[in-house]
């Protein structure tokens, strides 16, 4: 988290100070202590490894049946304005606005029956990022950490000189930030490291440059003048230390503050984020729009030693006009996540990264008339049948999980919770999920409390 002197806290990489910089590499950046490492090693919590996480976070709720659960034979009212593809695996079908994922999906696996029955936003948010039912619309703080944050202190990044957790362009739910991405009881060390905090929220089709964080001109001017202000640097640390004790966010950072400060100068990171680096054939094939620029950001990132991304893509609360409020999205999405599974299949890393696609819940099955002054048929809100993709980090491809019934109404085979998707990731992370951790009121609390990984992908 990095904390702008004098001012409110806030976790973003633009108009840093040294001392902002500095603070950055203990508390957003490093992820993890020495300390906490061994003895999680040591106890079987994490096992180290080198596979990292990229989760396409799709706020706002998206439509199973537009996506990854077509229903090409039901009634036209719950059926859609969508066909559906055949997709590269026999009997596999897409929705027809996903053309690019049928050409891939003997790379994916979607899981069709994930249900937690809550068309409560902030709720459903909350469930699908911490595994656990908790914060809701009248209880909006966050009640558990989100499996970033848990990713991130067990495991840290990747590579030394990484951030373990970023938000790109900055990690939220449901229009708070970092909201329930965030790091809850865990301690603000492992809330995501945002990206941009002034343009955020973007839709698809947002207008403006997205590509080279304003951070990167900052740390460049820090690592130029370290060399000859060592006796400053260690004054700052020594009071960045004492503040932090105060306000509990870190024990000690005596032990790690050159390691630190070389994580947040280092040119790993600001190469990895830099995307006027890219050749502009990869930006044209994820899209040249912020979804697609970030979604190759977050590879770029991934590859360097980052152990956990994720892109935000808001804006699916479509209550109406379904066909183009959800058609130009997925036409977004299909573009950026085929590109980021090839991409990372050509590299020879999709094997230790791990793709997921999901929201909060799925829409209503049957379609609406529209809304108040827009009287055009949508769907709503439905956390009885939920979609997600997942693929890479080992799991298997061309699978799917589970089913809904003919009109995707609920699941009607193997049903699952968002407690079992997360413990696939934890699974492939190497992460125990009932190691513990206090909560806020000191009771040790563990990662999840019900789940399993999904044993057709592992």
């Amino acid at each position: 988290m990095l904390t702008i002197e004098h001012a409110r806290p806030t976790s973003n990489c633009q108009g840093i100070s040294r001392r902002t910089a500095i603070k950055a590499g203990f508390l957003g950046l490093s992820g993890l202590t020495l300390g906490d490492l061994l003895r999680l090693r040591a106890s079987g919590a994490a096992e180290k490894n080198d596979k990292s996480v990229i989760l396409i976070w799709l706020d706002g709720g998206p439509s199973q049946l537009e996506s990854y659960d077509p229903k090409p034979h039901a009634p036209s009212d719950y059926r859609g304005p969508f066909g559906a593809l055949q997709t590269n695996v026999p009997g596999m079908i897409v929705s027809e606005t996903l053309p690019l994922h049928a050409k891939l999906a003997d790379k994916m696996a979607y899981v069709r029956s994930v249900h937690h029955d809550n068309g409560d936003h902030f709720a459903g948010g909350h469930w699908m990022l911490t595994g656990r039912f908790g914060s809701n619309a009248a209880s909006l703080p966050q009640k558990y950490p989100s499996f970033g944050s848990y990713i991130s202190k067990l495991r840290g990044p990747n590579v030394a000189g990484m951030p373990a957790y970023v938000g790109l362009p900055a990690a939220q739910s449901i229009y708070l930030f970092p909201g329930y991405m965030g790091a809850a009881y865990l301690g603000a060390a492992y809330n995501p490291f945002d990206v941009d905090t002034e343009q955020k929220y973007l839709g698809y089709n947002s207008q403006g440059k997205f590509g080279r964080p304003k951070c990167l001109d900052s740390f460049g001017k820090l690592e130029k003048s370290r060399a000859g202000d060592r006796q400053s640097l260690l004054s700052g640390l020594d009071q960045i230390e004492r503040q932090a004790d105060q306000s509990g966010l870190m024990k000690t950072v005596d032990r790690y503050q050159q390691d630190a400060f070389s994580m947040v100068l280092g040119g790993k990171a600001r190469e990895a984020f830099n995307l006027d680096l890219e050749d502009p054939k990869a930006i044209d094939k994820y899209g040249n729009n912020p979804w697609g620029r970030y979604t190759l950001m977050a590879r770029r990132l991934v590859e360097a030693g980052t152990t956990f991304a994720t892109v935000d893509m808001p804006h699916w609360d479509d209550h109406s006009n379904i066909e183009k409020g959800h058609g130009g999205k997925l036409e977004a999405v299909d573009r950026a996540v085929a590109a980021l599974i090839d991409d990372l299949d050509v590299r020879g890393i999709l094997d230790r990264t791990l793709v997921i696609v999901m929201g909060e819940f799925g829409r209503t099955p049957k379609i609406n008339n529209g809304q108040p002054g827009i009287a055009i048929p949508g769907r709503d809100h439905w956390g009885n049948a939920i979609s997600v993709m997942m693929a890479g980090g080992g799991l298997k491809g061309g699978v799917v999980v589970g089913a809904t019934n003919s009109k995707a109404e609920f699941p009607i085979e193997r049903a699952l919770k968002p407690a079992d998707i997360l413990a696939t990731v934890y699974h492939v992370m190497g992460i125990d999920p009932s190691t513990s951790f206090k909560d806020f009121a000191g009771r040790p609390v563990p990662m999840l409390d019900e789940g399993a990984a999904i044993s057709e992908l592992v």
